[in-house]
């Protein structure tokens, strides 16, 4: 095999791709609404991909381009080469990479690929001397199938928070998941069973923010094509249940200097954090409306952002409790202090969700802003006056109020570039519209034999 000019990760690849007998590769990507999407390809043609790319119609893409714009290119970064857990048998196995996506046109990154739209936040925060951490903590529920395999909103399990079997049927799926996470190369920090029924938590390591990204995006397909062996559906829908708690996403995020140190730790500071932290906080603060569009966006979302079952609804910041919108975690060395982002939910496209938590955050910064005072008393015990008191505003209620935010916060639509703030925003424009005429079961039930 032939691999002249071609890196030595490149290299490194394409021996394992012959060592371990892999007969087809994957080459991932996102789409704007954070839909993971693939172009499977002989394994033979990983050279060749390397090399040139391998062409698609973007056209077919949600919110790429129009059908005479449509050849796009796929450069795959070998850096994120894994084989699939659950896709090896006696033919062979399969392995998937993460792709930047290319504008055949001009050879320039593609505006309207997600990645690239994080990496461009990257860079920003690197010209400013930081680079940036992130770690998520994805929440999921296990749902069981019907006869023809279809998901169900019927519980495998009757645990709560931190319940051990028999209560809690999926640990063994979890370990499994672990275990697939794991030979990919996660890290895998801790799991657990949630609040609600059927609920789960699986949270790994830190890392820098593309490869935070890239993890969420691989995450996601891992829990379900591992659940699926189990005759379990998984979902990422914030708020599947009525009445019982959602799931969210909360992103912990730090900033370093260059010369490895935490730049959000101030050990002489109440709070530990340094005047850096206090001025990324107020930015991400300052821009959250306009954030929850991207970090929620599904009309499901606000379903969960209500008051009453643990989100997050509270524009404000806290060091001790967990009902403001940002938490200041303990921090038992330096190197650990962070803040945590608590709104996001996991539905949401966590390249752009990144991109704006990290623009937003720069923005304070840039702007040398002061972090208002933190509230230490539990906010879902305020009642509006005493809010109002406190200054405290209330995130958007549902997704059209989100995208309004949206629309007039520069910051934010800068942070997903022109391309992407627009189809983007056209996207859940015409969901939030068509959620509106929709007549839902709720209706029928509460109204069809009333009036």
């Amino acid at each position: 095999m032939t691999t002249g000019n071609l890196t030595s990760t490149e290299e490194t690849v394409l021996e394992t791709i012959e060592d371990e007998d892999i007969d087809f590769l994957r080459l991932q990507f996102t789409d704007i609404l954070g839909v993971v999407k693939n172009v499977s390809v002989p394994a033979r043609q990983a050279e060749k991909a390397f090399r040139e790319g391998i062409y698609f119609d973007g056209s077919s893409i949600e919110g790429f381009v129009r059908i005479q714009e449509s050849d796009m290119r796929l450069i795959p970064d070998p850096n994120t080469f894994a084989i699939l857990p659950w896709r090896t048998n006696e033919h062979g196995a399969a392995a998937r990479m993460i792709c930047d996506v290319v504008d055949t046109t001009s050879g320039e990154p593609f505006a309207g690929d997600p990645r690239t739209v994080l990496k461009q936040a990257i860079d920003r925060a690197n010209e400013m001397g930081y680079t940036v951490n992130a770690a998520p903590e994805p929440e999921f529920f296990l749902f069981e199938e019907d006869e023809e395999g279809r998901a169900t909103t019927q519980t495998n399990d009757a645990g709560g928070y931190f319940d051990v079997a028999p209560k809690d049927l999926a640990s063994d799926v979890r370990r499994d998941i672990i275990y697939g996470l794991e030979s990919m190369g996660f890290e895998i920090e801790a799991s657990h069973h949630e609040v609600a029924r059927g609920q789960h938590e699986i949270n790994f390591e830190y890392d820098d923010a593309i490869s935070t990204a890239d993890n969420v995006a691989t995450f996601r397909t891992v829990v379900r094509a591992i659940a699926a062996q189990h005759d379990l559906h998984a979902t990422f829908m914030p708020k599947p249940i009525a009445k019982v708690n959602g799931s969210g996403m909360h992103m912990h995020v730090s900033l370093f200097t260059e010369d490895g140190e935490n730049a959000f730790h101030d050990g002489d500071d109440e709070f530990d954090l340094s005047e850096t932290a206090h001025a990324f906080l107020e930015g991400v603060l300052e821009h959250a409306p306009a954030i929850t569009a991207v970090a929620n966006p599904t009309v499901n979302s606000y379903k969960r952002l209500v008051p009453g079952y643990e989100a997050p609804v509270y524009v404000a910041w806290s060091d001790r409790n967990r009902s403001a919108l940002i938490r200041k975690p303990a921090a038992r060395v330096p190197a650990a202090s962070r803040i945590e982002l608590r709104s996001p939910d996991p539905s949401c496209n966590p390249y752009l969700a990144l991109a704006a938590i990290i623009q937003a955050g720069l923005d304070g910064i840039e702007r040398g802003l002061d972090a208002r005072d933190p509230v230490r008393d539990n906010i879902y015990e305020f009642d509006e006056a005493k809010r109002a008191e406190h200054g405290i505003d209330t995130l958007p209620s549902n997704l059209g109020e989100a995208i309004d935010a949206f629309e007039a916060d520069d910051v934010v639509q800068s942070a997903l570039g022109e391309h992407v703030s627009e189809k983007f925003a056209e996207a859940k424009r015409q969901e939030f519209e068509d959620y509106l005429v929709d007549v839902s079961q709720w209706e029928l039930d509460r109204y069809l034999e009333t009036f």
